[in-house]
């Protein structure tokens, strides 16, 4: 049987005109292997991005959610090992939003593990010589703000949550720091979405 994967990226943010995350996520196909891929792309908000992908999630029914968020000081594919439950922006969001030691949702727990088999993509993507590693911190802005608020809602539940960070695009950035082609990046997500269903 068919499972249902809700995979999300992000608008532009900061300085940038791109966001990869985006760009990798709306050139998958809509099926992957017997994977349904349903794609969305958020606004770099804090607590509205989770908001719009709740919401999409409760009339698809999901098997699987994975976000995807720029991380530009990576030269890797990153699956995020843990979500924390704080919101401390180092730079205002879209909408001017800028929280200082914050709990994402005040009184849950301070962290949850990504629910997705981590290890497996980032083996999975090694073995195509893409280069992965895990990741111990989603940080405290708006993509960890996503995860955390996921992983929180579907605690308990069959619905498995991740995110991945993904590397500037050429082109991004001062051009000084590591970048990643864009075809690589929808190959790894690709190579993700498959690695999920185990």
């Amino acid at each position: 049987m068919g499972k249902k994967l809700l995979i999300t990226g992000f608008e532009p943010f900061g300085r940038e005109t791109v966001n990869p995350s985006w760009e990798a996520v709306s050139r998958l196909e809509d099926r992957i292997g017997d994977m349904e891929i349903t794609k969305l792309r958020l606004p770099v908000v804090f607590g509205r991005a989770a908001e719009l992908t709740l919401e999409a999630a409760r009339k698809l029914q999901p098997d699987f959610i994975l976000c995807v968020g720029q991380a530009g000081n990576r030269a890797a594919v990153t699956p995020e090992v843990v979500a924390i439950n704080l919101r401390d922006a180092s730079m205002e969001d879209n909408a001017g939003n800028r929280p200082e030691d914050e709990p994402v949702i005040p009184g849950a727990p301070a962290a949850y593990f990504a629910s997705i088999p981590v290890r497996g993509i980032v083996a999975a993507l090694k073995e195509k010589e893409i280069p992965a590693a895990l990741s111990y911190s989603a940080g405290a802005y708006v993509c960890n703000d996503l995860f955390y608020t996921l992983r929180h809602c579907y605690e308990g539940t069959h619905v498995r949550v991740g995110f991945i960070h993904v590397p500037y695009l050429p082109g991004q950035g001062d051009g000084k720091g590591p970048v990643m082609e864009l075809r690589t990046m929808v190959q790894a997500l690709g190579i993700a979405a498959e690695t999920l269903k185990g």
